[in-house]
Order: structure tokens, then C-alpha cells, then sequence
């Protein structure tokens, strides 16, 4: 049943809410993370990424059905920057999933039967704040406040000197991979998005349980983008052998 974890059909959603918050660290400290098939995607030759992306999905259904039968579940992926070149040379840009946390037992209990993305179920609250929103996890240890009403500006000590630069890094990146050792079997998952307009803002606090976890030496904040109304589709999974 194996097969089941590569992504057998498609999957819609209209993403209702994002906001993503990215970290950056020395290549040296992300490295260890990420499956030997796949290399990270930097910046300045000196840092990787590792965002924490908090998404309200509407209507999650399998691609085809009306989206009354959809679901809505709240999503935390926490992913890593990264590349993958195919047996063909092509250098795929994408994301490699460390975990990913949901609201709802059934989205982690589908989660796990067709995807390798390591789904648990935990506590979260969404809030309006007076300047922006706050999402709060006890379980998770997390806590993420950002301001929409202020003028936005880069955390103190992003590697990028300018939005422009950090846009790069706020998606939509094609491809999310996962990978299976034994096999030496990479599944290869493309999305595909419209009206993908990232808006900056300020982290006001990014308390995330999993990172002080980790522990990732010169981890520090680099950017936070949030988007509403986003139609995505995520195409059915395909894999490829990768060899050393």
C-alpha cells in the first residue's frame, strides 16, 4: 500500500487565508534536514530557507468534485528551500516538507494515507488583532503575530536588503518533493495557482516550537508575505528513481 503515499489523484482548494513567515540559516545548519536526492536552494551563496506557511483552506476535495464536497482544514507546513535535478538534467525548484500540522483529525488521517508529509493534529487559534492577526498553538509551542497595518519592513537581520529580493523566496514554488531511502524513489507533486500576489508584512512575534527544536545554528527571521482567495490545484503525484 506504499503506493498510496505518492499522491494518487489530484487535489483543489481555494486557499482562503495564507501567511508565511520564512526563516533564514547557514547552509551549513539546513543542510542535515533535507534527503540526500535533493540540494537547497539559496541566496548570496550563504543561506538556505525554512518557512512555516499557516494556510485556511476551503473545499479541499479531490480534484472534480463540486467544492460542497470539499473540507475546510487549517494547514502548518514547515518546509525547506530546495532543488531537484531530473534524470532528464532538469533542475526543479521546490519545497521539501519537514512536517505538517492541521486542525482536524481527518485531514491528518488522509494526510498520512497519501502523503508523506508527516501530518499531526494539535490545538491552533486564528485571531484579528488590532494591527494584524495572531496564530497560536499550545501543542505546537507556536505563536505567530503579524502586523497588515503598518508600513511592512524586513526583520532586523534578513539577508535580503529589499522585498524585491525576498519575493523570491514567498512562492509559489512549482514542486514539493518527497522522498523514500530504501527505494531511492523521489514523488515529484506540481501545483499549480492563480492571482499568486504576496503582501508583505511585519512580524511582530515568531514563537515556533519546532525550530527551537531543531535547534539550526544563525537561524534567524527573513520575511513574511500573507494572501487571501487563492485558487490551487495540486496535480497528481509522479515519481522518479534517483540514482547517486
Amino acid at each position: 500500500m506504499a503506493w498510496l503515499k505518492n499522491h494518487p489523484f489530484a487535489v483543489e482548494a481555494l486557499l482562503a487565508r495564507i501567511t508565511v513567515v520564512t526563516f533564514a540559516a547557514p547552509i551549513a545548519s539546513l543542510q542535515p534536514l533535507i534527503p540526500e536526492c535533493l540540494t537547497l536552494d539559496t541566496f548570496a551563496d550563504s543561506w538556505g530557507f525554512l518557512a512555516v506557511a499557516m494556510v485556511q483552506t476551503s473545499g479541499l476535495r479531490p480534484a472534480g468534485l463540486p467544492a460542497c464536497l470539499g473540507r475546510n482544514f487549517f494547514l502548518i507546513g514547515y518546509r525547506v528551500f530546495v532543488r531537484f535535478t531530473t534524470a532528464e538534467g532538469k533542475r526543479l525548484r521546490g519545497l521539501y516538507i519537514l512536517k505538517s500540522e492541521t486542525d482536524k483529525w481527518q485531514m491528518e488521517w488522509l494526510g498520512n494515507l497519501f502523503t508523506g508529509y508527516h501530518y499531526a493534529t494539535i490545538d491552533i487559534e486564528q485571531r484579528q488583532t488590532a494591527s494584524g492577526l495572531r496564530i497560536s498553538s499550545n501543542k505546537a509551542r507556536l505563536t505567530i503575530e503579524v502586523s497588515t497595518a503598518a508600513e511592512p519592513s524586513l526583520p532586523e537581520g534578513s539577508p535580503f536588503a529589499s522585498w524585491q529580493q525576498a519575493r523570491r523566496f514567498a512562492g509559489p514554488l512549482p514542486f514539493t518533493f518527497s522522498y523514500e531511502p530504501e527505494r531511492q524513489q523521489v514523488t515529484i507533486v506540481e501545483g499549480k495557482r492563480e492571482d499568486w500576489v504576496p503582501r508583505p508584512v511585519c512580524v511582530d512575534k515568531a514563537q515556533v516550537g519546532l525550530l527551537e527544536d531543531l535547534g539550526l545554528e544563525g537561524l534567524r527571521l527573513a520575511s513574511a508575505f500573507t494572501m487571501a482567495d487563492i485558487p490551487y490545484h495540486w496535480q497528481k503525484g509522479r515519481t522518479e528513481l534517483w540514482h547517486r
